[in-house]
């Protein structure tokens, strides 16, 4: 496991990071050679040899256009070209093709004013280029929206822009670079900062964080079908506390969550939960 950059407890970005190895349950610190500017709330994408880092903010609102690759074989980094790069951002999505890191939305600033963003671009480190996404049919900006792959598209759902959060999203096919919104039909309560992990067949969405007052922190997710463009409620019966910006992840056959916040409040001691869909 690889964790670089992120908040100091004095609110300052950070440059570092370590790689933790659990068959020794021990930790080795990353070179500091070469790494990217510090910043938080960027995305981190492993290739299957290298880590690639880009986006997030700096304290004083810099908005990072240049990432960096980190190869833990050789413990070096390299620089990730910014010719054709998307513009500066955070909370946005990042996924992995398996030849490429597609990033997606998220929040810049643009004077005093913040802009909730609805481009992105596709990242190649074999070519050390990019390429923007097409921004026809694209989803509306936003900004702490899911995304997935699926193997052949990224799926983003849900997000906020401004004070309101969002219950649609759309289906992004890199290969004809097009989008296709997805169904708001039984569409889960508008979200933001929730967790999606990928099943094989279908996406699951939980928690997160909602403008409705009787369910702020929703307990209840949904499950939707790329292929029906179908969306099916998840069981709220013996699911863990509402919350947001905590972990889920896909083990093969269940989604487990861990962590997470309701409002000022963390739920770290607080148990999480295993879905069976």
């Amino acid at each position: 496991m690889i964790i670089w950059g992120g908040w100091d407890d004095s609110a300052n970005s950070l440059d570092d990071g370590a790689r933790y190895n659990p068959a020794t349950d021990t930790w080795q610190s990353i070179s500091p050679q070469g790494a990217p500017s510090t910043r938080a709330e960027h995305s981190a994408i492993w290739t299957g040899s290298e880590m690639l880092i880009w986006g997030g903010r700096s304290r004083g609102q810099i908005y990072p256009l240049a990432g960096g690759r980190y190869n833990p074989a050789s413990d070096t980094w390299e620089p990730m070209s910014t010719v054709n790069a998307p513009t500066g951002r955070y909370g946005h999505g990042a996924v992995w093709t398996g030849t490429e890191m597609i990033v997606w939305g998220g929040t810049t600033y643009v004077g005093t004013n913040t802009s909730y963003l609805s481009s992105g671009g596709r990242y190649d480190p074999t070519a050390d280029s990019w390429v923007p996404t097409s921004s026809q049919n694209a989803p509306s900006g936003r900004a702490e929206q899911s995304v997935v792959w699926t193997g052949n598209e990224m799926i983003v759902w849900g997000g906020y822009a401004g004070q309101h959060y969002l219950d649609s999203g759309g289906a992004y096919n890199p290969v004809s670079d097009s989008w296709v919104m997805t169904s708001l039909s039984n569409a889960p309560l508008a979200r933001g900062g929730h967790s999606a992990v990928w099943t094989g067949a279908e996406m699951i969405v939980w928690g997160g964080e909602s403008n409705d007052p009787d369910s702020k922190y929703p307990r209840i997710g949904g499950l939707y079908d790329p292929v029906n463009d179908a969306w099916f409620y998840t069981t709220t019966l013996d699911s863990p506390d509402g919350r947001a910006s905590h972990t889920a992840i896909w083990t093969g056959n269940q989604m487990l969550v861990w962590g997470g916040l309701a409002g000022v409040e963390s739920l770290d001691p607080v148990p999480g939960g295993l879905y069976t869909p």
